[in-house]
């Protein structure tokens, strides 16, 4: 047995699973009994969500266990922006494949729509609105990523839109940004909502464990340990993002780096009178590095920027609250007028990624798949890799298939403390460059 040595945390006030527009409605399942599973699937995310879903529909006399050392909502997938990005989040047009630009598109689109399909079925509210995305700018050496963007949207045949000035000012309710690109498929949504609803639309031949840690593994017995109690399957998906080489699914291609978020209470009477006519937004950076804005349905403003390189795949309070105070700075940027507005939550996530943006998705051992580094557009993309690798496990084969197997051919990152020392270096350039956009 292979011991497990790190484990997922809370780490902050998970601002996006503490203002849930839904309630509960189902007990806490732990692993509390040796049983015997079809598949395990390791990771309650939207890339577990989805695969333990797809094998479930595929196999409905299958037995599967869905297992999260969390709840459902509290690990990675729930501490993301909440952007469901239809289109190739790429700024740079230099290396530009109008074919595997569409393919993506498409395969973003068909995650959307399965995740629509899902959450109406389940009639909850997860805050899902279908209102577009601004990649934007506020200092002038910034814009040519916009030519870049619209040039790839170009490629593509993807309609969007130029703003700037009091356009722009009128759809945001700040005068911040100079000039932006609108799309229109993008959703935005409460993430943690959302993979808490997918969670129970599960068929019935999926149990959900949570809060359950996985002490240890044997892929030559296909055992997981929790403690003294033992799961077992014949077959076992890895959707364990920046875990999976603890798990030993790859070596040396991961970089997992970790950002952070606050969210404010609600505005209300004089602060949201500055919002008027503005409807729920998301702004995304022209900057990779630069702060990814929000104002969402229930009136609250969300900031993410800041990034830490942490070996140890968890954060502390000490880097939330100085986090925190670069938060605070950009949140004044934008919007001086709401100075006494405080942030309610503050909390750390992981950006699981590559050196060339292609994802593990691959058959590690026999009987053993791992899906991991989503690459900072986690909801679309663990999706659809969750349902596809649902069909290469029972032998299903498509174009779409094929299209991710040969885009999913991780670069070798070398091993500590270079990938720290590197990353960390890139970190503090890029960050650098971006400081008029945080």
């Amino acid at each position: 047995m292979k011991k497990i040595k790190r484990f997922p945390t809370i780490d902050g006030s998970l601002g996006w699973y503490e203002t849930m527009p839904i309630q509960r409605t189902h007990p806490v399942v732990q692993v509390t009994e040796n049983r015997t599973f079809d598949y395990i699937v390791v990771g309650a995310g939207f890339t577990g969500l989805s695969a333990a879903g797809r094998l479930a529909e595929l196999e409905p006399q299958s037995s599967i266990a869905l297992v999260d050392a969390l709840m459902v909502g509290q690990g990675t997938s729930g501490r993301n922006a909440g952007f469901i990005i239809d289109i190739p989040h790429n700024l740079d047009a230099t290396n530009a494949d109008a074919i595997a630009d569409i393919q993506v598109k498409n395969l973003n689109m068909f995650a959307i729509s399965r995740l629509d399909h899902i959450r109406k079925s389940q009639g909850d509210n997860v805050y899902w609105h279908q209102v577009g995305k601004y990649l934007a700018a506020h200092e002038e050496k910034h814009i040519k990523n916009l030519d870049g963007f619209a040039a790839m949207l170009d490629n593509i045949n993807m309609s969007y839109f130029v703003m700037e000035g009091s356009e722009l000012k009128n759809k945001l309710g700040t005068n911040y940004y100079k000039k932006a690109i609108f799309t229109q498929g993008n959703v935005l949504v409460n993430p943690a909502a959302l993979a808490h609803s997918i969670s129970k639309n599960l068929p019935d031949n999926v149990v959900v464990f949570e809060n359950s840690k996985i002490t240890g593994f044997d892929w030559n017995t296909k055992k997981v340990f929790f403690g003294q109690k033992v799961l077992q399957a014949n077959k076992i998906v890895l959707a364990t993002n920046s875990f999976t080489e603890e798990f030993q699914g790859c070596k040396s291609k991961l970089a997992p780096i970790y950002t952070y978020a606050s969210l404010t209470r609600p505005l209300a009477g004089k602060e949201l009178a500055h919002f008027k006519n503005v409807s729920p937004w998301g702004v995304t950076s022209a900057h990779p590095a630069g702060s990814t804005v929000r104002f969402t349905p229930d009136n609250r403003i969300l900031i993410r920027n800041s990034f830490d390189v942490l070996p140890e795949l968890s954060s502390n309070q000490q880097r939330i609250q100085n986090a925190k105070k670069h938060h605070r700075s950009s949140f004044l940027k934008r919007f001086p007028f709401l100075s006494a507005v405080p942030f309610e939550h503050s909390w750390g996530g992981m950006l699981c990624m590559t050196r060339n943006h292609e994802p593990v998705f691959n058959e590690c051992y026999p009987g053993v798949f791992a899906i991991a580094a989503m690459n900072g557009v986690g909801i679309a993309k663990g999706t659809y890799l969750g349902y596809y690798m649902a069909e290469m496990m029972v032998g299903n084969k498509s174009n779409n298939l094929n299209f991710i197997l040969s885009s999913s051919s991780p670069n070798w990152i070398p091993p500590e403390p270079f990938k720290s020392i590197g990353t960390n270096m890139r970190l503090s350039f890029e960050q650098y460059l971006a400081k008029g956009e945080k």
